[in-house]
This record gives C-alpha cells, structure tokens and sequence, in this order.
C-alpha cells in the first residue's frame, strides 16, 4: 500500500491571498470544542482533545489525517528539489551493509542488506570465511516492508532461532521458533510480547520471557500495559500452556527482563518499573525443581544490570555511589550490603556497558560522546585499551567467557561502518568488512567544539561539513538534539546526514543534558524540576553556531525524535524568532496527558507527573502543545509522525498541528506528514526512510532558501 503522499502527489496547493499580498496555507479547517480540565487550581484548555482518538477507530480523526496529508504532500511536490534529493539519497543508500558478526554453536550469525531492501536479512555461516545462507528474510513477509525482524535468540547449540516480528512499526511482537538445521517453521506461536526479548535454557529445550495480557478488542496501540509477567515456554506447546514463572499483581507497573547465566543454572529478573535505570534483581536456581525466585535487590534507588557470573557470585554494573559507574561482586550466599566487594572502580569517564567476552571484562565507556573500550581481567586488573581508526562510535565487542574472538564495528559522520575482528588474546584488531558508500570521506571535516549554555555548564557539540568551509553566517544548518533518558548522541555515520552536507549544509549535534554522555549528574541535570536546562542547552547551541558565523537565524533550522521532537517543540515555542525552519518528528507535546497512553507511564522518571504540584507547573511551563500562543509568527515547520506509533500515540503530534495551524501568523508553511503502516521508527521499511528524507530535505532546501546541485 503506498502512502498517501505518494497518492495525493498530483493535487495543488488551495492558496488564499492574506492582506499583505501574501500566499498563505490553507489548512483543513479543525473542530475545536470547549474542553477544559481544572489541575491543582489551574484551567487547562485542550480544545483538540478529540484527536487523541485512535485514527483506526474514529472516522472524524481519519477525515482529518487524510486532508492534512493532501495539503502536506501538495506543498511537498510542488518543491523542485525534492526528487533530486530523494535520487541521491537512494544512490547513497544503495551500498551492502553488513552487521559484525556473532557466534552461537560454532556457527557465524550477521545481519546484511543488499542496498535497498525494506529489511535487513539474517544470514548464518559455519565459518567466518564461508559461504552464507539466507536464514531470515522479512522482506517476503509483507510486500510494502512493513514487517519486521524484531529480536533474534539463538539456542547455544545453534539448533533453534526465536524471532520477533514487528508490524506496521508496532512495538507488540510475535515470537515464532525456527529449527536452524531444516529451515523448518515450528507451530509455536507467542502473542502480547512487548519490551522482552527471549532468554534459552542450557538443554535448549525453551525459554523465558515476559509478556501482558491480550488488550481489549480495538484497544491494541493506545491502552496502557499493566501486568507483565514472566513464564517458560517448551518447545512444541501452545502459549496457552507456558509456565507463570513470576508475577507481581500488586505492583502492576513493574516490568521484567529475563537473562539465564551462562552457565545455565540461574535466570536472572531485573525488575523496572520506568526509564530510569534503577532496578530490583530477582534470580532463580534453575538446578532446583521447585525453587521460588529470591529477591537479591530489594528496592529502585540504583542500576544493577547484570554482566554474568561465576557459580553463586554475580557481577554487575551499577551506579552505587558511583554516578559514573563501576562493577561489583555479589555472592547470593552471603548477600548482605556489606559483603559486596568492588570489582572495577569508578573512572573519569561514563561507564555505559559492561560484558564478559574470553575471560576479559569489556567495560564501554563515553569519553566526550566518543567511544572508549577498556579490558581488565576477572580480578578487576587493567589489561589494555582498544585503538580506533580516528574519533567515531564501536558498537559490538559480544562473545562469551570461552571465545576467544569478538567483532565490532567502526563509524563517524563522515566515516562508513567498518568491522574489524578483534583477538581477545592479543589485542589485534583486524579490518573484516568495510563499507564502500558512494561518496568521498576526504571531502569532508568533523570536529568537537564545547560551548556555554545559560547557566554557564560547558555542553559538547559535534560539528561536520565539506572542507573550505567559510565562516560568513549564510551556510544552512541543521542542528540536531535529544537530552532525555539517559542516552548520548555518539558521531554515528548517516546517510541521510551525509546528504545534507554535499547539499552544502552544516550538521550539528549537541550533546545536551538529560543524555547519557556523562554518567547520572548529567542526566539529572535535565530531568523534571530541571529539564528546562535541556531547553537552554539546545538554544545556546542555536545562538553558538550563528555567533561563531556559521550560520544565521533565516539559515538555521532545529531536527529531533520523539524526546527530541518534544526539544524542538519546546524551543520553537519559547524562541520562534531564532529558527528558520523546525523538524519535530513523533515527538511527546502534551506534557499533561502523555502517562494516559500504552507505556508512556514510564516517562514519568524523566519528565515528572502532572499529578505532582510542582511537576505540573513545571510541564504546564514549556509543554509545546499548551504553550503555542495566537497570533505568534512560528517558523517553517514540518511535523512528523505515524500512524501506528504506540510509543509516543501519534496524538500528541495530531495536537499540536492543530493548535499550531491555529494559532500562526505569517505564510510560512506549519504542515504535518503522517506515515501509514509504520510507528515510532525501529522496522520502518528503507522506502518509507528515504521518502521521509526526501520530504524534509525539500523543506528545508525551500525555506532555508538553498541552492544545490546533487546531480
């Protein structure tokens, strides 16, 4: 089914003359009712409260998605530039692209896609240099992509591989079993997984995993997800017969993830219950028939994710009066506080992963946003450090205790992804697979600047362009940021990034607090009472750029995603006069409503609570849905999102349009793209990724008014 966009590509534009002879959208005229809530003394006004309903479900809500994506895709189509973006991005996209590599079995596992399919395809070798068999092809699943791999466990003697799939970019999957050996499909069938993965038991006879409750009829992608549990499931059985392993039906917000050790004799329960990385641990003797699962963590203040173990002493990595993180030992029999010892201590940079891999400790840690990797053996005692090629982003380094081998793979912004094998025993990194995209690397620069934000806090920013840059304040820029959640923005490579700058453009990224770039301070920093700091980050970041010359006000133009789509729309709300275009894509704008929604309680660990007093004058002060004001002139602003996201429910984005049509001023284009078929934005087929490229680059080549030549 193609989207509407391409459907609607040959209506034009309804245009109305404004008084000052200028040509100003005409957007489908929006019911608004009288809808008021009363919170902690204060009159809120939701006049659009009605789009919240799900599109599948309301007519009235379909009408209005419909002609919004007439008027958006008439705008879209009639900008010159836009296919000649979108033939470039395709040719830059159509390179293999491989995964590194992982062992189960003795066997090699890897993701591939020959250039442009919708989905990665899963491959399996019996050695590293064989010859590879296609194991896994979403792509014959649904004809338009929009079914997706979504998690892969492979049994440890390589004969049994549990997948998930995703569909229309959901994030509820299905898990089937396939026997690796015969390619044979097995009857099994999981439904209601959601925020799981699947953990195998030594004898590979089933696994764990954790699941919610069927939802009722017509409420699958906006009701909320209470109630998970755990259970085993046997291989060969129907779901209705899985085994209930652990539950907490006075604690419906828990969540549970499973891990079974290595050594097959403990399943390990991390218990969350929100974003913040504080977790319970519960874990069960495998070993024993009857065994009750003992509590090991009994409360939510720290992170304990667990590493692995060595019989009853577990290793895990944890924040425990290290905001930077360390790894400590825990011996189940004698569990007491005082008896845990320190394994690896806190460094000075921000410990984001820990794994064992031949015996060694890997500890990842972010060093200014740059990837760091350092070994040390089981006692704790420093080994070596991994060399990179230059500064970028490793992602990888997986393996067990008995490998003696591990793959990662390598990137910057200007640099593709290229996989080295790396020997656990000496240290030596080997080039396996390099990436070959159609452009030239040494066109380009990459630096690493810090700025001041408001309060005087030194905040990080990568910035990439063609060499000869010249520093006169007419370059377009896009500036990009999240600062939410306790996750960094590493210089990942991007092809869609990698087309803006041979369209001349400036990319910035700043690294703002509430990320995860320098361990629990800096992501406190910009969460609930202070997330007004990530506001303040990300518009110094606006003002450095166009004080430093590289841009100006009318060339600059602001981009994030779902944490970051709320950024943009809290900046272009509180600054309107200091962007020349704004990209908010499936982002959070009702700061009030948002915990009503599938798993958005969560959010509350970072954003706060509108029940709370404080926090709701907090939210009510910068939520971008309650803070447009009639009669403000906002800058050009497309506004993306899908129909089937049930992350962040495509509501907030259907709000905020309205409200935004409503209340500008001017003839620059306020519009909104809705996908179909897709969600929040893991499995969305490569043409949808490259149509949605396309599109906002259109915009921005318009009104950044640039002129470029991709031919």
């Amino acid at each position: 089914m193609k989207c509407l966009f391409s459907l609607m590509a040959s209506l034009t534009l309804l245009a109305a003359t404004h008084a000052d002879d200028l040509k100003k959208m005409n957007y489908p005229e929006t019911k608004r009712i009288d809808h008021t809530d009363v919170l902690h003394g204060v009159t809120v006004a939701d006049p659009y409260r009605w789009l919240e309903d799900d599109v599948r479900k309301s007519k009235e809500v379909a009408k209005w998605v419909e002609a919004q994506n007439k008027v958006t895709s008439a705008y879209l189509h009639q900008i010159p530039e836009r296919k000649q973006i979108e033939k470039r991005v395709t040719e830059l996209w159509n390179y293999e692209k491989l995964s590194a590599p992982f062992r189960r079995g003795g066997k090699y596992f890897f993701y591939k896609n020959d250039g442009l399919q919708n989905q990665n395809v899963l491959y399996i070798k019996d050695t590293l240099d064989g010859e590879p068999r296609e194991l896994i092809d979403p792509n014959k699943w649904a004809k338009d992509g929009t079914k997706a791999l979504a998690g892969v466990a492979i049994s440890d003697d390589a004969k049994y591989i549990a997948y998930g799939i995703a569909e229309g970019g959901s994030d509820w999957r299905t898990w089937r079993i396939m026997n690796i050996d015969t390619m044979k499909l097995l009857d099994d069938e999981l439904k209601w997984v959601k925020f799981s993965g699947v953990s195998w038991t030594k004898d590979c006879k089933g696994f764990f995993y954790s699941r919610y409750d069927a939802p009722k009829a017509g409420e699958k992608f906006q009701s909320l997800n209470l109630n998970q549990k755990v259970y085993y499931h046997l291989i060969g059985t129907n779901q209705s017969d899985d085994v209930l392993v652990y539950k907490r039906p006075d604690h419906p917000d828990w969540g549970f993830s499973n891990e079974v050790s290595e050594d097959g004799r403990y399943l390990i329960t991390t218990i969350w219950k929100g974003t913040d990385d504080k977790y319970r641990v519960a874990y069960k003797d495998l070993t024993k028939q009857y065994g009750m699962p003992i509590d090991l963590i009994t409360d939510f203040k720290n992170e304990y994710s667990f590493i692995g173990n060595d019989g009853p002493v577990f290793y895990f990595k944890t924040d425990l009066d290290a905001p930077l993180g360390r790894v400590i030992a825990i011996d189940t029999r004698k569990p007491q506080k005082e008896n845990w010892k320190e394994v690896i201590p806190q460094a000075e940079n921000n410990l984001r992963s820990v794994g064992i891999v031949g015996n060694l400790f890997v500890l990842g840690y972010l060093k200014d946003a740059k990837t760091q990797i350092k070994m040390y053996d089981m006692k704790g005692r420093f080994v070596r450090e991994v060399k990179f090629p230059g500064v970028g982003v490793a992602s990888g380094f997986g393996g067990k205790r008995t490998t003696t081998e591990t793959f990662y793979t390598f990137s910057s912004f200007a640099t593709p992804p290229s996989i080295y094998r790396y020997d656990m025993i000496t240290g030596k990194s080997e080039l396996y697979r390099r990436a070959k995209v159609k452009f030239n690397p040494d066109n380009f620069e990459v630096k690493q600047v810090f700025y001041k934000s408001k309060d005087g806090t030194k905040v990080p920013m990568f910035i990439a362009h063609k060499k000869g840059l010249k520093l006169d304040g007419t370059n377009p820029t896009l500036l990009y940021g999240y600062g939410g959640f306790n996750i960094p923005l590493p210089p990942r490579f991007s092809i869609s990034r990698l087309a803006w700058m041979e369209m001349g453009g400036v990319y910035a990224q700043a690294n703002l607090r509430g990320g995860g770039e320098y361990g629990e301070k800096w992501h406190r920093a910009g969460t609930k009472l202070q997330k007004q700091n990530v506001f303040d980050d990300f518009i110094s970041a606006a003002e450095w750029l166009i004080e430093n010359k590289y841009t100006s006000k009318k060339k600059l133009a602001i981009q994030g995603r779902s944490n970051g789509g709320l950024l943009v729309g809290a900046v272009m709300t509180q600054r309107p006069d200091l962007f020349g275009a704004c990209l908010p894509g499936v982002g959070v704008m009702d700061m009030l409503r948002f915990p009503k929604f599938t798993a958005c309680r969560f959010w509350t660990d970072d954003y706060g609570s509108a029940d709370n007093p404080e926090e709701f004058k907090a939210l009510y002060a910068y939520s971008p849905y309650h803070n447009l004001k009639k009669g403000t002139r906002y800058p050009p602003t497309l506004i993306t999102t899908a129909d089937t996201d049930d992350r962040v429910v495509p509501g907030h984005s259907f709000k905020f349009a309205a409200r935004l049509q409503y209340c500008h001023e001017g003839d620059a284009p306020v519009l909104i793209r809705i996908e179909t078929k897709a969600g929040h934005g893991a499995g969305t087929p490569t043409k949808k990724i490259i149509e949605e490229i396309a599109d906002e680059g259109g915009v921005l080549v318009k009104v950044l008014d640039m002129k470029i030549n991709l031919e």
